[in-house]
């Protein structure tokens, strides 16, 4: 996926190296960049990778054919969930993948080329004592502990932020839709699960082996297939819009 040949790392050292240029690109892609990855995600499109490359540059590209690649592959398709998601939580998305895949090619490196234990261990030390790509696109940085003493009162409000984070999310990402005969609180119920049902884009009747997800805003179901939205995805969304009530709040 990428035009210019690099040097292939063989050291620890060039290891981290390669790491640092590849996460530097990615940060600039969801930071300063970060306009023209949002333009550059269509949804329209193919599956789309974000690519971290060693010169600390980055591209949105579409996966390489070559199977098995040569290098692990960033995740596949994030333009797809460009839309159905706030843009900061899709970003957060975009972020943790993309710390997965850092970590998964330099590892590739070490196995490729020998790492012992002492020398993976370092290599993890050395990763380690840089913020993750998620911590900086959502400026949640972790302070050292003991940093961290000497600022409890703001330690203790990122507490209780997180747990009300958790808590809308349980809410509002509905996982699956009711099943009939859940509910016997009244007819108004009954009705409610019918709705539910069916898939708002698609018609078909819901099946207890697929995944499902409501609209927070219509309060329509959908298969998660049919508004290209994964259970891994919904866990990040806090309140989901289907591609209907998204493209009318656009236009408003």
């Amino acid at each position: 996926m990428e035009g210019i040949p690099h040097p292939i790392p063989r050291t620890v050292e060039e290891v981290f190296n390669d790491f640092n240029g590849r996460r530097s690109g990615l940060i600039k892609a969801l930071t300063t960049d970060v306009e023209k990855f949002y333009q550059q995600c269509d949804p329209e499109k193919e599956n789309l990778c974000l690519y971290g490359l060693p010169n600390e540059t980055w591209e949105v590209n579409l996966p390489v054919e070559e199977v098995p690649p040569e290098l692990p592959e960033p995740a596949l398709g994030i333009n797809f969930a460009r839309d159905g998601m706030q843009e900061k939580d899709w970003l957060s998305l975009v972020a943790v993948h993309s710390d997965s895949w850092l970590l998964a090619v330099a590892f590739y490196f070490g196995a490729r080329f020998g790492f012992g234990k002492n020398e993976r261990k370092r290599l993890f030390q050395m990763i380690n004592d840089l913020p993750t790509i998620f911590e900086v696109v959502t400026g949640n940085v972790k302070q050292p502990k003991d940093q961290s003493a000497n600022h409890n009162g703001s330690g203790k409000s990122k507490s209780s932020a997180k747990s009300r984070q958790s808590e809308p999310q349980s809410k509002m990402v509905k996982i699956s839709p009711p099943s009939k005969g859940e509910d016997e609180s009244g007819e108004e119920d009954e009705e409610d699960d019918e709705q539910g049902a069916t898939c708002g884009a698609c018609g078909d009747s819901y099946g207890t082996d697929e995944f499902w997800i409501c609209c927070d805003i219509c309060e329509r179901w959908f298969h998660g297939k049919c508004v290209k939205i994964t259970p891994a995805k919904a866990e990040h969304i806090k309140q989901y819009k289907c591609p209907s009530c998204g493209s009318k709040r656009a236009r408003v």
